[in-house]
């Protein structure tokens, strides 16, 4: 075989979508056969260990009793994920296991992990031609993050949400960006940061359509919840800004050296649970920290000159990046959305490099360090304040840094279409 014969047959290889998946769902589902999920004598087991699904299914299982979610207990995020997770339970009926849960949920977030693989390949070809899209597809299957979250979380279906509202936004699609957009938000809030990138490289008429598209669909079902019981809705909305700091530079300040959790599964049938604050008070307020990441915001929005694709990405990824880093805390699971952004705005070795020393960074912190805070109850203590400190530093400079990278590339002068 010739150098140019295996260079052909290496393309076309790599060119091969159907390869591509098979590999790519073979992977996670071989993986979710071999380390099958357990609960068993007060410890998890399996691929799901160290995640939330326990929890999910812990509060699913309130269903068994007619308890449903925002009208008999709260919930710290927005519907969708929980009436998914009741859905699930639901549809076990009486043989509802941890086991039989976890399968079916993770097995729907491989399909969402899945719809992220395919985004990040057509946005990478829009942007950087077919060769270096199908390239972003094969390093994102690769990467151990956000494959690791298809079993700890539905962090995917936030990242699918977010890829399509701004994959959307890139065709010119924008009644269905704001679709996207709208039912992304009730997932996770970040879909909706979208919207910036709306006001910034389309009219304001065509983006004040977007926004009420977005603000109708999340409205109305909210609407609805609110009608149904506001006491238990409300949470969903607040409860993550007005829980302690935790897991970043925020909480060193604080003084908070734990995970971001809330109490026990059944304060969640309480809503006045849902303002414990686990933990120190913040130093710097949160309406501070808002106002200074709008402000830098601002700054972006008025000093941005691309107008192209790339800037696009650009400016929803770094929206999205100072919306975490204002944060009272930091969650290893968004990395799951920052990752194929990252990518897509990055498509070299440094940005493949920047991706894995993050990684690195995130796991390290946990579950690596806290797992060795059994004795303590979960505080970070003596010896390992210093890791602790060190790594959620590095995180935080890390992401500062794609930050500046990313602001210079929005600084670079358009490139007229005729040009590209």
């Amino acid at each position: 075989m010739t150098t140019a014969q295996f260079e052909r047959d290496l393309k076309g290889l790599l060119a091969d979508r159907r390869l591509l998946l098979i590999l790519f769902f073979g992977l996670r589902l071989t993986l979710l056969i071999v380390y099958l999920p357990l609960f068993s004598a007060g410890m998890e087991r399996g691929m799901s260990a160290g995640g939330d699904t326990f929890t999910y299914f812990q509060l699913a299982g309130f269903s068994a009793d007619g308890l449903l979610p925002f009208r008999d207990w709260w919930s710290e995020f927005p519907p969708i994920p929980h009436f998914l997770n009741v859905g699930i339970f639901s549809l076990l009926g009486t043989n509802a296991n941890y086991t039989s849960f976890a399968m079916i949920f993770s097995l729907i977030m491989i399909g969402f992990d899945t719809g992220n693989l395919l985004l990040v390949r057509a946005m990478g070809t829009r942007l950087h031609g077919s060769l270096t899209g199908a390239a972003l597809a094969w390093i994102y299957a690769l990467l151990a993050v956000p494959m690791v979250f298809i079993w700890w979380n539905f962090e995917p279906m936030a990242a699918f949400f977010l890829l399509l509202g701004t994959y959307g936004l890139l065709r010119k699609h924008d009644v269905r960006a704001g679709v996207w957009a709208g039912i992304g938000a009730l997932v996770k809030f970040t879909p909706a940061l979208i919207l910036g990138a709306a006001w910034r490289f389309r009219t304001p008429g065509k983006a004040l359509r977007l926004t009420v598209i977005t603000l109708a669909i999340f409205g109305l079902v909210y609407g609805f919840l609110f009608a149904q019981n506001a006491a238990m809705t409300w949470p969903s909305l607040t409860a993550q800004f007005n829980k302690a700091s935790y897991q970043s530079v925020w909480a060193l300040i604080d003084g908070n050296y734990r995970t971001g959790n809330f109490g026990p599964i059944t304060d969640r049938l309480n809503p006045d649970r849902a303002d414990d604050v686990q933990g120190n008070m913040p130093v710097v307020r949160g309406l501070v920290r808002l106002a200074a990441a709008a402000g830098i915001g601002l700054f972006v929005f008025l000093q941005a000159r691309r107008q192209d694709d790339k800037g696009l990405v650009a400016f929803v990824t770094i929206t999205l990046l100072i919306f975490f880093l204002q944060a009272q805390g930091w969650s290893p699971q968004w990395m799951a959305q920052i990752v194929p952004l990252v990518l897509l705005c990055f498509p070299s070795r440094q940005g493949v490099m920047v991706i894995v020393l993050l990684s690195l960074v995130t796991f390290l912190e946990y579950p690596f360090l806290f797992v060795r805070t059994g004795d303590t109850g979960g505080e970070i203590t003596g010896a390992l304040v210093l890791p602790f400190a060190v790594l959620v530093l590095t995180r935080t400079l890390i992401l500062v840094g794609v930050c500046a990278a990313l602001y210079r590339k929005l600084r670079q002068e358009p490139i007229p279409e005729t040009a590209r």
